[in-house]
């Protein structure tokens, strides 16, 4: 059993935690291509404006910035980097909520589902 390392607070970047990193390692491995990274960017769109986007991406674009997070590569496109910059990404698995979350210092407000911001 490997050891995670506890969270990293940053804010120049964004930052993973050690159960959202095991989690897209667990996605990973169900793929197959073994060179995926995590990538993040913000979009147009949501009922506030702007919308998080996060997929498996073994694609590198001019610009990306790329960090690692617990083993995991972090790419955001330098578009979406300044909107994500001191957010860290987590991942819940509850009875209420599954799924990955985004605290963003950035985010003015967000609508009620929680999955657009401006």
């Amino acid at each position: 059993m490997t050891t995670i390392e506890s969270p990293i607070t940053t804010t120049d970047g964004l930052a993973l935690s050690p159960v959202a990193a095991q989690k897209v390692k667990d996605l990973i491995a169900n793929e197959d291509v073994e060179t995926l990274a995590l990538r993040i960017s913000v979009a147009p769109g949501g009922c506030s404006g702007l919308r998080y986007q996060l997929q498996l991406d073994d694609r590198e674009l001019d610009g990306d910035v790329v960090a690692d997070w617990h083993g995991v590569t972090v790419v955001t496109d330098r578009m979406s980097a300044p909107y994500l910059a001191g957010a860290t990404i987590d991942f819940v698995d509850t009875i209420e909520q599954q799924g990955f979350t985004i605290d963003n210092p950035n985010a003015q407000g967000s609508c009620a589902c929680g999955d657009s911001f401006h």
